[in-house]
């Protein structure tokens, strides 16, 4: 990997384009290296593990919506939409698959400077290489760019700090990586990547306070976003440049400021894309920082014994988990019995109370109305607090995967003046938590979200295509996503008549 110095320049320096952040990761996505074959199987799990909880949310509504929005968008030869069969316009196809993904906040992760879910660049990758009539390979190669640029920015370039949503960092990433399926050359794909960042920059207050269903949506808008700005770019036209670098680019304007400088890691030339192995999927569904929680909760249930006698619990954890899902944040939201399921999965007070209760976690069940007004869920709801920790912080932001860690340290004070403490770094299924998730782990999860969605002939079609992603043939790519049928699809809410019908 080579760092590279990123700061502001003035509109009167001279800098070349070649020295422009944008220009040197399009020329990570113009890299001809062959994808390793660990990174090559990685990519196969996350395609499995997105078309999971597609299928786990493929009647909620927001979902429902997003796809009768791209329904009504017809396109050959166009992609193809968790579902249903046919073929839409491929950046609302990447809109709908995007929203399916990230509905229930189920899929991969990484944490840095910033955080990310790297597996929404695989929405827009695959609708753009589906409609472009690409080969798995071609889709494979695109899907390892994607990862790899999304996941360095992340390790360099804080965007929580100054409010900015992080899918800032996902619509550059989904256009280089749509431009390394596709084959397109640096210039293109350059400033591609300049108007994907340019017109995906937004204040975070959608993971804030009364969060919406626009959580889910945000990722997706960034992959139609990014399709959009590659056709511009294919056209031939340009995008605000220096992007990055300029004087009122985004690190002058939007991030710390015209004297600030960033190292930015990427590729050398014939180096090969392999970040997506830093990354790491849930097997609960809930913000990642919670996912440790939630197995510590559930591995203290038997020492607490009665959680009636608990006076208060202290959650010990990082700086960005205490302000964004923990006390630190001070949204009174985080309390709310009557909370959204969005804001609910921001509240490590509510999911560790509830893992405390049930001793397991549930796409549905645990954020059910019902469940977050019970009584002695509140009761026990509101004993708990998170407060940052230095070690824990360290740890966080640690460059050794060894030692970066996600979790927390609980101190239970019970009603008797018992302290009972326990602690976990990383969470169960992390590469190096107690049950790392490998091929089988992310098959069963598959199953287990697709059971009752759907049928088990078209489970085992697809789970064959999608384990010899990188094999298909042009034309073959409709293969990695599902169809269910209508009856399950009139299970979705009914919504109101929008614009496109």
């Amino acid at each position: 990997m080579k760092n590279h110095l990123v700061r502001t320049h003035r509109s009167a320096d001279v800098f070349p384009r070649t020295e422009h952040l944008a220009w040197r990761i399009a020329e990570v996505a113009t890299d001809p290296v062959a994808v390793a074959p660990d990174t090559e199987e990685m990519i196969v799990n996350r395609i499995i593990d997105n078309a999971a909880v597609a299928a786990a949310s493929i009647t909620r509504r927001p979902v429902a919506d997003a796809r009768a929005q791209a329904l009504a968008h017809p396109y050959r030869p166009g992609s193809s939409v968790f579902g249903v069969l046919g073929t839409y316009s491929p950046e609302w196809a990447a809109w709908a698959n995007g929203v399916a993904v990230r509905e229930l906040d189920f899929h991969d992760t990484f944490l840095a400077a910033e955080y990310s879910h790297p597996g929404d660049n695989i929405p827009p990758i695959l609708a753009a290489a589906q409609h472009a009539g690409r080969s798995g390979r071609d889709l494979v190669r695109g899907l390892a760019t994607g990862y790899e640029i999304q996941i360095d920015l992340v390790r360099a370039i804080c965007l929580h700090e100054h409010k900015i949503d992080h899918v800032a960092h996902l619509g550059p990433s989904a256009a280089a990586g749509i431009g390394t399926a596709l084959g397109l050359d640096t210039e293109t794909i350059y400033q591609a990547i300049g108007q994907a960042l340019h017109t995906t920059t937004a204040t975070r207050q959608s993971r804030k306070g009364e969060i919406s269903s626009w959580k889910a949506y945000a990722p997706a808008f960034a992959g139609k976003m990014a399709i959009e700005a590659v056709d511009r770019a294919m056209r031939g036209e340009g995008a605000p440049a220096p992007i990055w670098e300029g004087e009122d680019g985004v690190i002058a304007r939007l991030l710390s400021g015209p004297d600030a400088e960033y190292s930015v890691p990427l590729p050398g030339p014939g180096e090969p894309k392999r970040a997506i192995l830093d990354s790491y999927t849930k097997e609960h569904s809930a913000e990642y920082q919670s996912q440790a929680p939630i197995d510590l909760a559930r591995r203290m249930r038997a020492r607490i014994g009665d959680l009636e006698e608990v006076a208060s619990i202290v959650l010990h954890t990082s700086h960005h988990t205490h302000v964004v899902i923990g006390t630190g944040s001070g949204d009174p939201q985080k309390f709310d019995p009557a909370a959204s399921r969005e804001t609910l999965d921001h509240s490590v007070m509510y999911i560790f109370a509830v893992a405390l209760q049930d001793g397991t976690w549930h796409h549905e069940r645990s954020y059910a109305p019902e469940r977050a007004r019970r009584p002695d869920t509140v009761a026990l709801w509101h004993k708990i607090s998170t407060a940052e920790d230095p070690e824990w912080t360290r740890r966080y932001h640690s460059a050794d995967p060894a030692e970066k860690a996600f979790g927390a340290r609980a101190e239970v004070t019970l009603t008797s003046g018992e302290v009972i403490v326990d602690e976990l770094a990383v969470a169960d299924a992390h590469p190096l938590g107690a049950r790392p998730f490998a091929r089988e782990q992310y098959i069963a999860k598959f199953r287990t979200l697709a059971e009752g969605v759907v049928d088990a002939a078209e489970q085992d079609r697809f789970l064959d295509a999608a384990q010899r992603a990188g094999s298909l043939a042009p034309g073959e790519l409709a293969q990695l996503t599902f169809a269910v049928s209508d009856e399950v699809l009139a299970r979705a809410p009914k919504s109101p008549k929008g614009l496109f019908r």
